[in-house]
C-alpha cells in the first residue's frame, strides 16, 4: 500500500452532488496516478468539528501500512493548527497536493497564521456589524444605497479578497518569508515554487505580494 487519499466536504448536499469532492479528487489524481491510490476516505462535516472519524481511519491505515496520506488542499485538512499538529505527531507522512514542496514546518506555520487570521477577520466583522446595528443600519435595505452604503460595498469586496482561500494561505506564507528580509520578487518566486496561486488562479508577481502584506492595523 502506497497512498491513501482523504477528501472533505462541508455538507451532505455537497457530498451527494459531488460539489467540491470531484475537484479534490481530480487534484489528487493529477498529482499521482489513480492506480497508486489504494484507498479513499471522504468526510462530510463542518470544518469546525473536532470529530473526524474518516480522517482517523485514513491515518490509522497509513500508519499500519506505511502509506502516505494525500490531501487535495491544506485547508481541507483543517483551519486550525491542532489538526495539523495531531497529524504530524501521528508519524504518518502526508502531502497536501496544492503545496507538495512545502515542509512540515512550513505547513505548521501556514496553518497557525491562517488560524489566527481567521479569528482576526471574524472578530473585526463581529465588531463592525455591532457598530452598524447600534447606528440603526439595516443591512440589505434599499434605502441603504447611499454613498456610505457604496463604501461599505467596497469594503465587502476587499473583505472577500482578504478571506479568499488562496489569499489566506499566501498571506500566511508571505508573513513567514517577510521576516527573512526577502524582496517582493524573491517572495513571489518562493510562492510560485511552492505552487501557490493568486485569488484568480495565476502565479504571483511582486504587486500581488505587496497587496497581501500585513498593514499596521493588521499587525
Amino acid at each position: 500500500m502506497k497512498y491513501v487519499a482523504y477528501y472533505r466536504v462541508s455538507t451532505d448536499k455537497q457530498g451527494e452532488s459531488g460539489l467540491g469532492l470531484e475537484a479534490q479528487r481530480n487534484d489528487v489524481r493529477r498529482f499521482i496516478h489513480p492506480d497508486n491510490i489504494d484507498r479513499e476516505f471522504t468526510e462530510i462535516e463542518s470544518g469546525k468539528k473536532s470529530n473526524r472519524p474518516e480522517l482517523n481511519k485514513a491515518i490509522e491505515l497509513c500508519r499500519k501500512h506505511g502509506a502516505t496520506l494525500l490531501i487535495a488542499k491544506l485547508d481541507r485538512l483543517a483551519r486550525n493548527v491542532s489538526f495539523v499538529s495531531t497529524l504530524m505527531n501521528s508519524g504518518v507522512k502526508f502531502i497536501a497536493v496544492d503545496m507538495p514542496t512545502a515542509t512540515e514546518l512550513t505547513i505548521h506555520i501556514i496553518a497557525a497564521i491562517a488560524e489566527d487570521e481567521a479569528k482576526r477577520i471574524s472578530e473585526r466583522t463581529r465588531k463592525a456589524l455591532a457598530v452598524k446595528k447600534e447606528q440603526g443600519v439595516k443591512l440589505g435595505s434599499p434605502q441603504n444605497l447611499t454613498p456610505q452604503a457604496r463604501r461599505l460595498a467596497v469594503r465587502a469586496i476587499h473583505y472577500k479578497a482578504q478571506t479568499n482561500e488562496n489569499n489566506v494561505r499566501a498571506k500566511a506564507m508571505i508573513q513567514a518569508l517577510q521576516g527573512q528580509g526577502l524582496t517582493l520578487q524573491a517572495i513571489a518566486d518562493k510562492l510560485n515554487e511552492a505552487e501557490f496561486k493568486t485569488s484568480t488562479g495565476k502565479e504571483f508577481k511582486p504587486m500581488q505580494v505587496k497587496r497581501l502584506l500585513p498593514t499596521p492595523q493588521q499587525a
